[in-house]
């Protein structure tokens, strides 16, 4: 049986058919989405929630427990961790590989839902979950700027503005907007002209709230006309606020500027954002774990004009880090390569063969062959990473062994005096099954890496996929196109050209390499005992070589861009915590490899730790390594008392949802939390005494400086005080407690109220307060 006979003798046909394959190739190719890396992501969800005001400890009780007891009987969880801080809580579940990202957040929802009746009342919105990884690195960074507009109006324009049209684009999971906070009308109070005036402050709260609503109001109608009912019973402004009349004292009114400073301001005070030496509001966006970063930072550039439209005239919006740069460097690079490797292999082809018909048939199968892999690659669902790059550079010198196969088969024939179409169909039918066994023995070494699991087999298998279908493709080309090429381009003896002197030179050479491989060969034969022990010492140096040589799954990339994680000692106010920030950034941004950087500081994050993304330049400009920039850097950080600098480069592969200030994570478990505390400290020390680490560090912190209300419950109960009322009394005056909304079109604004900082700056505040 001869399985080239038929496309030998129908050359249109097979030329039309491999014509057809390179079109499908080449417009697949356009078709394929780039990424750095194969789809490896673990299906990961964050949940998160917002209680202004509570510590971490009712965070983690009242918020954090319920949720975790409500989202733990979840299919398919294989990981859930959570993390309280001051006013927020977050728990990140990470699912088997073969979870669906939708099916899952469909049932993190209905548990999100279920537990609600267990959660606070106080709540100011429901727990939300987003599609994303929190230990990921952002993909784009976007920065507001502008030289009239106030940090809590910029922050305004952002998430009224732009982040929720960044939201709606495809592959987008979360817009995160750090820098500042919502503009609010905030109400200070004067703890001692309350006293002087014995004016509670649940008094104030209350009149507050009351003076600022928004319900309906009705219509009035007769035959002929309908009126709808407006008023001003909507207070928008710190102006209208102030004039409010809290109470009356000997006949006279007390207006709430009698015992509290009103002014326009922000929800948060402790937030700071910044780009390079600008202030700045930061919107940094996270891609959903399905999601291809080129094609999700393509969708949102292509959208930044229109959006740009839509901003004021004095505000600038500037991409202040992109992660894809590097990403496209890398493929382009892989891309050169794959084009480099398709040349050489012809050079050689053409140089061994000494026969430009006879080099042009592997020429043209090899590209064949390898355009013909993409429309696999398309129809699995494939990018064009560097590991599906990869496979197809390897997979060149085995697409070529085909050809080469049939080719030299088919051209002893012609040699020994046959005709070429006679040739072609002999030499097929003679090679075909052999060629068939080749393929089929290459695939077979890759079933194992087929069968692999976890992320391991998901990285992988592309690349196995991806070579296993070329080496297919490879197969079909040479028992159709090539012994066709053959049939139709070769030659006989006596029709070719005598050689010329390049090629009697070339053949001299060959003539000269035979015979020295032929000595080599015999001296081998005849000291075959030396050549055992030579084959053995070859082997121990590779068992001994593979024992040294360091180990670790993936290899730490370049991308060009830090994350720092700033931290203080615990207790460190925010007021104390800006000034070593200020340090850090001229630091950093003076360091000749450093093109920009970004950073916030406060927010959910408690006041003594910021978060900073720190673009290099290109390696041609900066000439040393992303490790090299972090130790240079390290030195120059480590002298700010109270203060550390953490720098991780980014990676395109982070395992686990747990965000993390370094490259490695250790997780240490125990059934009892005083367990905990007493080995915490203990394995830290252990650590940070090992040679290979460094920035050793925890992710507790339990150590802060508190103050503890120890309240006489005999006593509160006769005068009348519950426990209730005593916890509402310090949340009015200690938790920028946010008492009222001010609804506008685009977005709803609040009323928030708390006691003058500058009463509430010790503990002496507490015996202010009634």
């Amino acid at each position: 049986m001869n399985l080239s006979a038929p496309f030998i003798h129908r050359p249109v046909a097979t030329a039309l058919l491999s014509l057809a394959v390179v079109l499908a190739g080449v417009l697949a190719f356009f078709k394929l989405p780039v990424a750095p890396l194969p789809q490896v992501d673990f299906p990961t969800i964050s949940v998160s929630a917002s209680l202004p005001g509570a510590n971490p400890e009712t965070m983690a009780s009242s918020v954090a427990t319920p949720l975790e007891r409500s989202l733990g009987s979840i299919a398919g969880i294989t990981e859930m961790t959570s993390s309280s801080t001051q006013g927020s809580s977050r728990i990140t579940l990470q699912f088997d590989l073969s979870r669906d990202i939708d099916g899952a957040a469909r049932d993190v929802q209905g548990a999100i839902n279920a537990a609600r009746s267990m959660l606070p009342t106080s709540l100011r919105s429901n727990p939300t979950y987003n599609k994303r990884n929190p230990s990921s690195a952002p993909i784009l960074v976007l920065a507001l700027t502008s030289p009239t507009l106030d940090q809590g109006q910029l922050y305004d324009v952002g998430s009224t503005i732009l982040a929720q049209r960044i939201a709606q684009i495809k592959g987008v999971a979360e817009v995160q907007v750090g820098g500042s906070s919502l503009p609010a009308v905030r109400i200070e109070l004067n703890p001692n002209q309350l006293n002087q005036y014995e004016i509670a402050l649940d008094t104030v709260r209350q009149v507050v709230t009351s003076a600022n609503a928004n319900g309906p109001k009705g219509i009035l109608e007769n035959d002929s006309t309908n009126w709808q009912v407006y008023t001003n019973d909507q207070l928008r402004k710190a102006s209208e606020y102030r004039g409010l009349v809290v109470a009356y004292r000997n006949g006279a009114a007390v207006r709430l500027s009698d015992v509290a400073r009103v002014e326009d301001s922000v929800e948060d005070l402790f937030n700071m954002g910044f780009y390079n030496n600008q202030r700045a509001i930061l919107l940094v966006i996270s891609r959903q774990s399905s999601a291809n970063i080129i094609e999700t930072v393509d969708s949102i550039r292509a959208a930044l004009p229109q959006m740009r439209s839509m901003l004021p005239g004095d505000v600038e919006l500037i991409v202040a880090q992109d992660r894809t740069p590097s990403i496209r460097a890398s493929l382009s690079e892989a891309e050169h390569t794959l084009v480099i490797a398709v040349g050489l292999v012809i050079m050689v082809v053409l140089l061994f063969l000494r026969n430009g018909r006879a080099a042009l048939i592997p020429s043209v199968a090899v590209p064949v062959s390898l355009i013909g892999t993409f429309v696999v690659m398309y129809l699995c669902g494939y990018s064009l990473n560097t590991m599906s790059l990869m496979a197809l550079i390897v997979a060149t010198g085995f697409v070529v062994d085909d050809a080469i196969v049939v080719l030299e088969n088919i051209s002893r024939h012609i040699e020994d005096g046959m005709s070429p179409l006679r040739a072609a169909l002999i030499g097929s039918r003679e090679v075909g099954f052999t060629v068939l066994s080749m393929s089929l023995s290459l695939i077979a070494v890759f079933i194992p890496i087929l069968l692999m699991g976890d992320i391991v087999g998901r990285l992988f298998r592309e690349f196995a996929v991806t070579l296993s279908a070329s080496i297919l493709v490879s197969l079909v080309v040479s028992l159709t196109l090539t012994p066709m090429m053959c049939a139709r381009l070769l030659k006989t003896p006596a029709q070719t050209k005598p050689p010329g002197r390049i090629s009697r030179a070339l053949e001299r050479f060959f003539d000269r390499t035979l015979r020295i491989y032929e000595r080599s060969l015999k001296w081998a034969l005849k000291y075959s005992l030396v050549t055992l022990i030579v084959l053995i010492l070859t082997i121990g140096l590779n068992v001994y070589l593979y024992v040294k040589v360091p180990k670790g799954f993936f290899p730490q990339q370049d991308t060009g861009q830090l994350m720092g994680f700033v931290r203080a000692d615990q207790g460190t106010s925010f007021q104390a915590m800006t000034p070593k920030l200020e340090y850090f950034r001229k630091v950093v941004l003076a360091d000749p490899a450093v093109e920009s950087m970004v950073g916030y500081s406060g927010g959910r994050g408690g006041s003594n730790s910021s978060f900073m993304m720190i673009q290099l330049k290109p390696v041609a400009v900066r000439k040393v390594s992303v490790d090299a920039v972090i130790n240079r850097l390290r030195g120059k950080l480590s002298n700010v008392a109270g203060a550390q600098m953490f720098m991780v480069p980014n990676q395109d592969i982070r395992i686990g949802g747990r965000s993390s200030r370094s490259s490695y994570q250790y997780t240490l478990m125990a059934s009892e939390l005083s367990a905990l505390r007493e080995w915490m400290p203990k394995v830290q020390q252990v650590l940070a005494k090992m040679p290979e680490l460094a920035d050793v560090d925890t992710d507790v912190e339990d150590k802060g400086q508190q103050i503890s209300l120890s309240i006489d419950r005999e006593t509160a109960t006769r005068l009348g005080v519950d426990m209730s009322l005593i916890s509402a009394v310090l949340n009015n005056s200690f938790t920028q407690r946010q008492v009222s909304v001010i609804y506008n079109t685009l977005n709803q604004y609040r009323v928030v109220m708390e006691v003058d900082q500058r009463y509430a700056q010790n503990a002496d505040a507490l015996n202010q307060v009634s």
